[in-house]
């Protein structure tokens, strides 16, 4: 049995696979949200969709402007509570629903879960990766699959998926004979590890909390500079995102921040929020980072703190990583 794993720069709204895969995570967010208003149109009401985590909807594609044959909704966990363990179940939950409803089915597209909230990219990515292997493994998914797509419409991201993809599987195949995993990579040690733990370990891993203004000409800076530091010194990469939580999002914050080892604070901009982030941290004793782009915009107290400034994406990765590293011992 082979299957390809392919990721595509693309609105998965224009896709043609056989089945569009989508969670309901006891409300609707993102593609979920859009689907749900297309069918609302359609006539469908709330109340047929929804379902309570580990049910699902299978639902004929009554939509015109979409290609696809099924919609597939799998209830989970509020995303509060939606980790990387979850997001593994969830792939796997995914194929084994289709092994019995759709056994035909020779293509799936999917979107990534867990960055859009505030979860490491990779750990979440690679976690959705192994739930889809453990059933591809066990044979329990549909007999003619070929290929699983995951679409993502920022080009940045969808290159760093193809590089974490690249650096599980060769060529982004998965072949499996007698319920074990082919090989063409050199790393087939590293592969079988990463495949073995990620999800069901991650939340045990040291993690930074990432605070920092929520805008599009920061997107560059958390991801290149911020994360590929964090990444680098062997921590998963966290930050609350911009996604409506029902609830207090102050209770997510400090949840997020209670749980991490150290947090990393990016004070340019003086945004008010970031600042209450660290007045957080401090409050609970986190060892915190800062970085900043004008040294002159600080303010309050922080004067006094130690702060990393940057000029380039570049030299705060650098920097960052070389202030991460020389603390570790602090960190774990």
């Amino acid at each position: 049995m082979e299957i390809k794993f392919t990721i595509k720069n693309q609105n998965i709204l224009e896709a043609e696979q056989d089945v569009l895969l989508l969670k309901y995570a006891q409300d609707f967010y993102g593609v979920d949200r859009k689907i749900m208003e297309l069918l609302d149109k359609e006539g469908y009401e709330v109340g047929q969709i929804i379902c309570p985590p580990d049910g699902f909807r299978l639902i004929e594609n009554p939509i015109s402007d979409l290609s696809y044959k099924y919609l597939l909704f799998l209830g989970v966990s509020d995303l509060r509570s939606f980790n990387y363990k979850r997001i593994r179940k969830f792939a796997r939950k995914a194929l084994t629903s289709l092994a019995a409803e759709l056994p035909n089915v020779e293509s799936i597209a999917c979107t990534i879960h867990g960055p859009g909230y505030g979860l490491d990219e990779i750990e979440a990515f690679n976690s959705q990766i192994a739930g889809f292997v453990d059933a591809l493994r066990s044979k329990d998914c549909p007999k003619n699959l070929e290929e699983l797509f995951f679409y993502e419409l920022n080009r940045g991201r969808s290159n760093r998926l193809e590089k974490a993809l690249n650096s599980i599987f060769k060529d982004e195949k998965v072949q499996i004979t007698n319920d074990r995993i082919v090989y063409e990579s050199e790393h087939e040690d590293e592969t079988e590890e990463i495949l073995r733990s990620v999800g069901y370990e991650s939340d045990s891993k040291p993690v930074a909390f990432v605070a920092m203004p929520f805008s599009k000409d920061k997107n560059d800076v958390y991801h290149y500079g911020i994360q590929n530091a964090v990444k680098r010194a062997g921590f998963l990469c966290e930050r609350i995102d911009e996604v409506p939580f029902t609830g207090s999002i102050v209770k997510n914050i400090k949840k997020k921040i209670k749980k991490a080892n150290f947090v990393v604070a990016d004070l340019s901009n003086a945004n008010p929020n970031v600042y209450l982030e660290v007045g957080f941290a401090w409050g609970l004793d986190k060892p915190t980072i800062f970085v900043i782009d004008d040294i002159d915009s600080l303010k309050f107290d922080v004067n006094s703190q130690r702060c990393l400034t940057y000029d380039s994406i570049k030299e705060l990765e650098e920097t960052l990583f070389k202030e991460i590293d020389s603390m570790k011992d602090r960190f774990t």
